[in-house]
């Protein structure tokens, strides 16, 4: 890992047997913004989307690829677009798929789901004083 790098590239199952929360709050920590890689622990990954972590994944080729390029210019900026589902290295643009779903949470801001239940509180409240289950408690 080079000092001061926002985007960690990564081989096959990476975070298999990270399924702690851990893990991934460790990468937030160190500066880890974009993860791209060839799978990932199922756990690890939700994990680091639950902390706004992107998980992508690009072929192994291209993993190739892009840590030999990192590994001759380690200065070099690697930019990570989730919603284009792309990493831009130097003048070079690979691949790199997320989930639709996860995808939508990252770039429709709602990946903190603390964070949208806070804003949806007025909404839940209107709606539990309507359930019997909780207004007769």
């Amino acid at each position: 890992m080079y000092k001061g790098a926002s985007v960690l590239v990564v081989g096959q199952n990476f975070g298999c047997g990270s399924s702690r929360e851990h893990a991934p709050q460790a990468l937030m920590r160190w500066g880890i913004a974009a993860i791209v890689g060839g799978s990932y622990g199922e756990i690890f990954f939700g994990n680091c989307l639950m902390l706004g972590i992107p998980c992508l994944v690009a072929s192994q080729a291209d993993l190739e690829w892009l840590q030999r390029e990192i590994s001759r210019a380690p200065q070099s900026p690697v930019a990570v677009d989730v919603e284009k589902q792309e990493v831009r290295f130097g003048d070079r643009t690979i691949k790199a798929t997320i989930p639709d779903g996860p995808r939508n949470q990252l770039v429709g801001g709602t990946w903190d789901s603390t964070a949208v239940l806070l804003e949806a509180g007025a909404g839940i409240e209107t709606t539990a004083r309507k359930l019997p289950y909780v207004a007769g408690w």
